[in-house]
């Protein structure tokens, strides 16, 4: 499924991140950025050392990363050229900040790969594995703050690559929503 927003092609697809042809992907990573599970450990895994490295040089430079917060690091020896690194929001209750972390990583993701260039970017659904984000709700949140920030960004293609069927249905209904 896909949507025009202004220049950019905004789509949902089902696959594997790590395998997207885009520029920039988006790892939902922990805060010590030096791998786990899920998307995280599939990136590293897939992206090779590189990617490590570069991590353990900004966390030696600037300490862990702050959820909301993103950084880019080369993309080793991925179809990507970069990796943009975000913490999502651990949900507890949805009272304590967690949309606005959630809408954060979103939008300083989308900065960091327009910053080194990127014209081509891909999302995974941030927070909803480990750290239990309710997928309906972060899917209308994902939408919502990515189309608000496109105009603000030279970005061709913009997509969410969803590793099952039930979270494609989920974003391919917060992308017809409008969210």
């Amino acid at each position: 499924m896909e949507r025009q927003i202004g220049t950019t092609r905004l789509v949902v697809v089902r696959g594997d991140i790590t395998r997207q042809p885009v520029e920039a992907i988006v790892n939902a990573a922990n805060s010590s950025l030096l791998g786990g599970g899920g998307v995280d450990g599939a990136i590293h895994r897939a992206g090779g050392p590189t990617i490590l490295a570069a991590c353990q040089e900004i966390v030696a430079r600037a300490g862990r990363l702050c959820a909301g917060q993103a950084v880019v690091t080369p993309g080793g020896n991925l179809a990507a050229r970069w990796v943009v690194h975000t913490v999502g929001p651990i949900f507890r209750d949805g009272g304590h900040g967690e949309a606005e972390i959630l809408a954060s990583c979103y939008r300083t993701s989308l900065t960091a790969a327009a910053a080194v260039g990127a014209r081509t970017l891909c999302f995974p659904s941030i927070a909803t594995g480990a750290y239990r984000y309710p997928i309906e709700e972060a899917a209308r949140i994902a939408v919502a703050t990515v189309v608000a920030e496109l105009p603000h960004h030279p970005f061709t293609e913009v997509r969410f690559c969803l590793f099952s069927d039930r979270d494609l249905v989920t974003y391919e209904m917060a992308l017809a929503e409008g969210a």
